[in-house]
């Protein structure tokens, strides 16, 4: 399931891939102490948005799941779909609830020493606070199209980071919905898809 949130980054970068390239590259720009002073101030205003970037990745692969079970749900008793349902969104809330706060606290620790370089590679110390700013300016325009290089710096090193414990969470999630549906879960080996030896043909 975990394979879904670096599809889910990858589409997102992909979205702004035509307004990267249509961008020139900016001059590189010596660091000082100065301009990690405004990166650190940056990524502090940016804050919101890498939450909820970090949110999307969390919760994208129990949205995919909720999508499959309500398949399975239509094939429930009447009487026991609405309360199996409802016990289905509890895990699926409970699944968010758990994994978000781990998801959005590595993206902020690896905003510094990921967004952070391109910022201070891609703008000078002058164009940094003009952002910090919010004036309306062509290097505010630079800034934008830096962003699917930054999230792609974070979505990669956040996934590596994060995959093991959320595997844990979603892992957990995804029994409590088998048990919820009277499924039993398939052996281990059976989800790497390999085929099955086709049975004799009868004569």
């Amino acid at each position: 399931m975990w394979k879904s949130l670096t599809l889910a980054a990858a589409l997102a970068v992909a979205g702004l891939a035509q307004a990267q390239n249509a961008a020139p590259a900016a001059p590189a720009a010596s660091s000082s102490a100065a301009k990690k002073e405004l990166v650190a101030k940056i990524l502090k205003l940016q804050q919101p948005g890498i939450e909820a970037m970090a949110r999307q990745l969390a919760e994208q692969p129990a949205r995919q799941m909720l999508v499959q079970i309500e398949r399975a749900l239509q094939n429930l008793p009447a009487e026991r779909r609405e309360a199996v349902a409802r016990d289905i969104e509890a895990d699926a809330r409970k699944y968010i609830d758990e994994a978000t706060p781990i998801v959005r606290d590595r993206a902020i620790k690896l905003a510094p020493t990921t967004i952070g370089p391109i910022i201070d590679e891609r703008f000078t110390e002058d164009e940094l606070k003009q952002i910090v700013a919010i004036l309306e300016s062509p290097v505010n325009r630079r800034f934008q199209m830096a962003a699917p290089d930054m999230q792609k710096a974070i979505g990669e090193k956040l996934v590596a980071e994060s995959r093991a414990e959320v595997e844990v969470k979603l892992k957990a999630f995804d029994q409590s919905v088998a048990k919820r549906l009277g499924i039993t879960p398939p052996p281990a080996g059976a989800a790497s898809g390999a085929a099955k030896p086709a049975a004799p043909a009868k004569k």
